[in-house]
């Protein structure tokens, strides 16, 4: 037996090399393979496979004799092999045969799409099940035995099973490309959400007498006190993924039941965007790279929380970025990191806020200025001080819309004599998902939809809608349902922005100057033939990037203007 397993061994390191060698394809050796031990051939990735039957098989199992089901029908259990002369892989298919009264058909698959549907196969629930069953005996009590002396705690927290279930969460959140991470006590259980692609979906349930020590080794990390539970507490700390550094911002709440964790995930493969992969085009991208090039000014980006406002301003960071010039920003929390720009972290509980912060980048001779968010009127006058003595300044307002920019300036209290010769520009955006580019279907907009459609393009200067107006309108549904790999069945993979951009000029400036209506500046950005986020939205629609239905969630309130 044991000259048999180093001669498999030996057989499968020679198949590796001579792959790798491309001495033949993996498809040539695969039908090599198929003739000498008279075994089928099937192509894992050209068809659906049912997530059911992994159940079948152990995950150990899988693993270690790279063996995989695929389908089960009438009792026949359809099994993949990678390995037909590894002899004690097709003598643990038999024992597994006999165990589960099961007929068996193998079949010869590639090493590749084993590893593509094994990752698969590694669920969530399953790998925490795995931890849990090393204390399950403890969990069967109302609460795990912790000691009642601090050093106890965090030694039973830093043991392998809570270490493992924390650590199987962060990874699997981060492959699924989630920004949040929200952990739950509800009456019986702990509740287990991510946010992907700005929508909250459930992935799993644990046993609520795990909370004390999951949220105890998330403070651990996070160098918050885990004696304290009565008040919320912001932290963050930082691991490695695939030799990139991402970070989570924590931030625990007392609830009912328990504390409450939310954790951002900062993750830089997923923020390092330029403008052009924002959903920025046209007249939109023009002007912000125009007025990013003007020696001196503000550009303002609008819209409510999460609607990507802090990662557009990275993205012209990014554009901006050059030896020659000196950028420095004030960030609460620094989400998007930029190589080669001073970026610095707001700390208000020790009084080192925006205002203060502001009035100390002043003296380290910067050309260009990022503030976080203007909360207040001392960081506006401020920001608009800089702008008016030669710098560059980016920053973020609260406003529903670029054309509310201007109102809630001069409600921050900045002189409207101030604002014309500072305000360069003022952009709003929102997020929609982005339709799965593999599975997304073509459909027509019904009567009501239509209509919708053609007000909205009648609007928008003919020279950007020309090619959007064929006589008959097509767009683009989700594939939500189908066994889509790309998205997982859920129809979208994805967000991108919607835009709008409101220049300062001369027109302008006489509004700015005089009686301010909000009547008079949207007249005003129809002169400029600016395209508002609805009808932005409408166009990626029409090109296939967004739904209908996503365009109407994120613009509403633009909906009945545009009609």
């Amino acid at each position: 037996m044991a000259l048999e397993q180093e001669a498999t061994a030996q057989n499968k390191d020679l198949e590796s090399l001579i792959i790798s060698k491309n001495i033949i394809s993996e498809e040539d050796l695969l039908k090599i393979k198929s003739e000498i031990y008279s075994l089928p051939v099937v192509k894992l990735s050209d068809i659906e496979v049912n997530r059911e039957v992994s159940k079948e098989i152990s995950q150990d199992v899988i693993s270690f004799y790279k063996v995989i089901p695929f389908a089960k029908n009438d009792g026949i259990l359809k099994v993949g092999i990678v390995n037909p002369e590894d002899i004690d892989a097709l003598e643990a298919l038999k024992f597994i045969a006999a165990d589960g009264q099961l007929n068996l058909e193998r079949y010869l698959i590639s090493l590749n799409d084993f590893n593509n549907l094994a990752n698969n196969y590694r669920t969530l629930g399953a790998e925490v099940n795995k931890a849990l069953e090393s204390i399950s005996d403890e969990l069967n009590q109302k609460e795990l035995k912790i000691s009642e002396k601090i050093g106890g705690l965090e030694e039973i927290t830093v043991e392998a099973p809570v270490t493992r279930i924390v650590a199987v969460i962060v990874k699997h959140a981060v492959d699924n490309r989630a920004s949040d991470i929200h952990i739950e006590p509800l009456e019986n259980q702990i509740r287990l959400r991510f946010r992907v692609d700005g929508v909250m979906q459930t992935t799993l349930n644990l046993p609520i007498a795990l909370l004390s020590a999951l949220v105890t080794r998330i403070k651990i990390l996070s160098e918050l006190k885990i004696d304290e539970s009565r008040v919320p507490q912001d932290g963050r700390f930082s691991t490695k993924f695939a030799d990139r550094s991402i970070d989570f911002r924590v931030s625990t709440f007392p609830t009912r039941n328990g504390e409450k964790v939310v954790m951002r995930i900062l993750d830089p493969l997923v923020n390092d965007v330029h403008l052009s992969d924002l959903g920025l085009d046209g007249r939109s991208l023009d002007l912000i790279r125009r007025n990013l090039a003007k020696p001196f000014g503000s550009i303002l980006i609008t819209g409510p929380t999460g609607s990507g406002k802090s990662t557009t301003l990275a993205a012209m960071l990014r554009e901006m970025n050059d030896d020659s010039i000196n950028i420095i920003t004030l960030e609460d929390p620094i989400e998007n990191y930029v190589p080669g720009v001073n970026q610095s972290q707001i700390h208000e509980e020790i009084g080192y806020t925006f205002a203060s912060g502001l009035r100390h980048i002043l003296r380290q001779d910067p050309d260009v200025i990022m503030v976080g968010e203007m909360r207040d009127s001392e960081t506006a006058s401020l920001a608009t001080q800089a702008a008016l003595t030669g710098h560059i300044v980016l920053s973020t307002l609260h406003t529903n819309d670029s054309v509310g920019v201007i109102p809630r300036l001069i409600d921050m209290g900045v002189e409207k004599y101030l604002i014309a010769p500072t305000l360069n520009l003022a952009a709003a955006q929102r997020l929609v998902r982005k339709l799965c580019s593999e599975c997304k279907q073509k459909t027509t907009p019904n009567a009501g939809e239509e209509k919708m459609i053609r007000n909205a393009l009648e609007k928008i200067p003919k020279e950007v809608t020309v090619e959007l107006l064929p006589e008959k309108l097509i767009i683009y549904k989700p594939g939500e349902g189908t066994a889509c790999k790309v998205c997982n069945g859920k129809g979208y993979k994805g967000r991108i922005a919607m835009f709008e951009a409101m220049e300062m000029n001369d027109d302008l400036e006489k509004i700015v100057l005089g009686e301010i209506s909000e009547q008079a500046l949207r007249k005003e950005t129809q002169r400029q033939s600016m395209v508002t986020m609805f009808q932005d939205g409408i166009m990626k629609v029409l090109r296939g990037v967004t739904s209908l239905e996503e365009v109407l969630a994120a613009a509403q309130d633009y909906e009945e203007d545009e009609k």
